[in-house]
């Protein structure tokens, strides 16, 4: 069976003893069927994975001990921020879980005019907890050890208004694929929409602040494959999917 992998939002160092969370317990013990004297690893975002061993575990809590520091997980290669229009329930949340999966280093949940989700700000606190929870289970599975940031809910009007200019828009209709554009250095910006795409106001305001227009081929893909798509291409030109030189 696959060693366990927890999140904890705690310090953690070797030596230390650390009594895990509820989530966590709850899935370990009622999930895993762990108990005393199991091995895991514990991770807190970061960069290092941490080995420990159970010493207590059952319903009511589990108490882990620290032992052995991995190495800090290097920076990437590329720096992805992912501007993406909120669409559906399990839309959303599959290109959050898959995009933490192919590297991404920010997330920015946006708000744009063909948006059909409404929230208020209540509703909208738990969807953030909700895509909070997807990321770091995300990162659990996949092995990372820093945590993506995953920015508040805002306007698309407002985001492109802070953001510095420049990035790649995804757009059908644009001239220009991913393999057309020169090497990017250090962050790379990707802006999606969510159904039905960005208005042709949006894209000419996203155009008027630096992002080009790319396009994914000659089929029209939808919301949550589109910004998977372009990653992983993206990746494998210009990231951590090429050959790391021996």
């Amino acid at each position: 069976m696959r060693e366990a992998r927890i999140y904890v939002d705690t310090p953690l160092a070797p030596g230390q003893r650390v009594r895990l969370p509820a989530g966590p317990t709850q899935h370990l013990v009622g999930v895993l069927r762990l108990a005393a004297g199991a091995e895991l690893i514990l991770f807190n975002g970061d960069g290092i994975d941490y080995r420990a061993r159970l010493l207590d575990a059952n319903r009511r809590g589990a108490t882990a001990a620290i032992g052995e520091a991995g190495e800090i997980e290097p920076p990437p290669t590329l720096r992805l921020h992912l501007g993406i229009g909120i669409s559906k329930g399990e839309r959303f949340d599959f290109a959050l879980q898959k995009a933490v999966e192919l590297g991404v280093t920010e997330i920015h949940p946006l708000f744009t005019e063909r948006t059909v989700v409404r929230l208020d700000a209540a509703r909208l606190a738990k969807r953030l907890q909700h895509w909070s929870a997807i990321v770091i289970a995300a990162c659990e599975q996949s092995g990372r050890r820093r945590l993506p940031r995953l920015a508040e809910a805002g306007r698309l009007s407002d985001w492109l208004a802070q953001h510095q200019p420049g990035g790649l828009l995804l757009d059908p209709r644009a001239e220009h694929a991913l393999s057309d554009l020169p090497a990017p250095s250090g962050t790379l910006t990707l802006l999606v929409g969510p159904e039905g795409g960005l208005s042709e106001k949006e894209r000419a305001t996203a155009r008027a602040h630096g992002f080009t227009g790319v396009r994914l081929g000659p089929r029209v893909l939808r919301t949550e494959t589109a910004p998977l798509a372009a990653m992983a291409a993206i990746q494998a030109l210009w990231g951590d999917f090429r050959a790391v030189p021996v």
